[in-house]
């Protein structure tokens, strides 16, 4: 795999390194050995999927607080995203930037998220899978979030018009403690 760190501090994006032949492609999507060498969260304990009919649906901003902070890896296995990190952690230097990767099935890349950064999307395509490994146990009462289309953050989401939950248009607009 390969590992290449974004302009936020602990995030990566992650791409295979696919062994092709006449029959297809084979790679690794997952190795805790190269995740524990990079430093970063290799205690995955969680699989989630999300399927998003329609085009312009967007997921975010989400993170759970300590003590169930969690690192996450992302991967688009259908359609297309716009994959978000939005750094919510206070004293970094990055703190309340962000950054957007664009994931699909085709490029077959993965962003890895660490504790303390929230994360959302959005999807290009209908009919899009995206698939989260997580380093916690999701836990209800520490789930969090910020408003999408705060100013502070500034994310140019690439749908002007999101489809989304009322739960996500309502969380606040500036995050004082993540």
């Amino acid at each position: 795999m390969i590992f290449r760190e974004t302009a936020l501090p602990g995030v990566y994006v992650v791409e295979i390194e696919p062994r092709s032949d006449h029959r297809g492609l084979f790679a690794r999507t997952w190795c805790q050995r190269e995740f524990v060498e990079h430093r970063l969260n290799a205690g995955l304990v969680q699989v989630s999927l999300s399927f998003n009919k329609h085009r312009g649906t967007l997921r975010g901003m989400h993170y759970q607080a300590a003590p169930h902070a969690e690192a996450k890896l992302v991967r688009c296995t259908r359609g297309a995203i716009w994959d978000v990190a939005l750094d919510l952690r206070q004293g970094s230097p990055t703190f309340r930037r962000y950054v957007g990767v664009e994931l699909t099935a085709d490029n077959r890349k993965a962003l890895y998220i660490p504790e303390g950064v929230a994360h959302g999307f959005q999807t290009l395509e209908d009919d899009t899978e995206v698939l989260y490994q997580m380093s916690e146990f999701y836990a209800p009462e520490a789930a969090r979030g910020v408003r999408y289309d705060d100013p502070a953050f500034a994310i140019p989401w690439p749908i002007s018009q999101p489809i989304l939950l009322e739960r996500d248009r309502a969380y606040p607009s500036v995050v004082l403690t993540p």
